[in-house]
């Protein structure tokens, strides 16, 4: 495969994980699908670093569309074109690995809820990820509603949207390295 068509299909692949990573990140600011928990500040810390937004998001999203002006036979599809392309994957790998290790770390914490105790707190902070697969300690959250899934479900799908991420800018690095040595297999080569 020509390296100019890889590096397409590379960005039409990171799209989609794009929006998916926006998406997730948004939605762990309303818990309970309310504002309720946004305006009183009742919201796990890790939400509050964008990790889904800015790496998974912006960070990749830029690395997307320089990417598809590779794939395309634009103004950039020649080696020094290619020679970038690098440049901004890496730049994508930085912010899919920030949006992991975001993730990670939200995972690990747990999510703020009102407890048992009747405070807000985090009380699954010290579980080392067993709270996850055990359903009967997730009845500590009291408020806001399911509270438990619904951080469980976008934080692992922020990680695996991160993971793909990460693959795909690391194959554009390896693509890029090609299309210097080797050309993006336009017919106007610089």
């Amino acid at each position: 495969m020509c390296t100019g068509k890889c590096s397409l299909c590379i960005a039409i692949s990171l799209y989609p994980l794009v929006l998916m990573s926006i998406l997730c990140n948004t939605l762990l600011f309303f818990p309970g699908w309310s504002v309720k928990y946004v305006q009183e500040d009742h919201i796990t810390q890790e939400v509050k670093y964008m990790g889904g937004i800015i790496g998974g998001g912006v960070m990749v999203l830029i690395t997307a569309f320089y990417v598809h002006l590779i794939g395309e036979r634009g103004c950039c599809g020649n080696r020094l074109g290619m020679f970038f392309s690098i440049v901004f994957a890496a730049v994508g790998v930085a912010g899919a690995v920030y949006s992991f290790i975001v993730a990670l770390v939200g995972l690990s914490s747990g999510p703020l809820c009102f407890t048992d105790e009747g405070k807000w707190d985090t009380p699954f902070s010290n579980s080392d990820l067993s709270y996850v697969t055990n359903h009967a300690t997730w009845t500590q959250c009291k408020e806001p509603k399911e509270v438990v899934q619904f951080n469980i479900g976008l934080f692992i799908s922020l990680a695996v949207a991160s993971v793909l991420q990460a693959l795909l800018c690391a194959a554009q690095v390896i693509n890029g390295i090609f299309g210097c040595i080797c050309g993006t297999c336009n017919k106007q080569e610089a």
